[in-house]
């Protein structure tokens, strides 16, 4: 099953690698195939000392942890996306969340499902009749029942 992990996910990973996020990243690839968009990697750069705070990790730590868990996820670039499969994904979420347009796009490139742990993002989705969204609960129960 082909997976698209979004910021909060892998963010949720780092910060908590033993939890079932964590043990979804690490030890799922019999299971399913993750991919994101290289715009994560900037978010996790953007973000270091706000996860160095919270997790009271030092920077060795969390290079450590953080390069773990995205060596599971193949990253795409975001140029190689489709503008109709972007433009897809703007219609769906300018008025939710203009963020994940990448993400989404990325998602509907490949036939993907979108993992998210953002409410507001799945119900929008969901609302406007985008169904392929998925949450930490759901994508367990799917892994722990294979």
């Amino acid at each position: 099953m082909k997976v698209v992990v979004d910021t909060n996910i892998v963010f949720s990973g780092i910060l908590n690698s033993n939890g079932k996020i964590g043990e979804l990243l690490l030890n799922s690839k019999n299971h399913f195939q993750f991919f994101s968009v290289d715009y994560l990697k900037k978010e996790l750069q953007n973000h270091q000392d706000k996860i160095l705070r919270i997790t009271g990790y030092d920077e060795e730590e969390l290079v450590e942890v953080k390069d773990i868990i995205v060596s599971k996820i193949k990253f795409i670039r975001d140029s190689l996306i489709p503008k109709e499969d972007l433009l897809l994904a703007e219609e769906f979420l300018l008025d939710i969340d203009p963020d994940d347009i990448t993400f989404l796009g990325l998602s509907i490139h490949l036939g993907a499902t979108l993992w998210t742990g953002d409410k507001a993002l799945m119900g929008g989705l969901k609302n406007k009749g985008f169904l392929d969204v998925i949450t930490t609960k759901e994508l367990f129960e799917i892994y722990i029942s294979s």
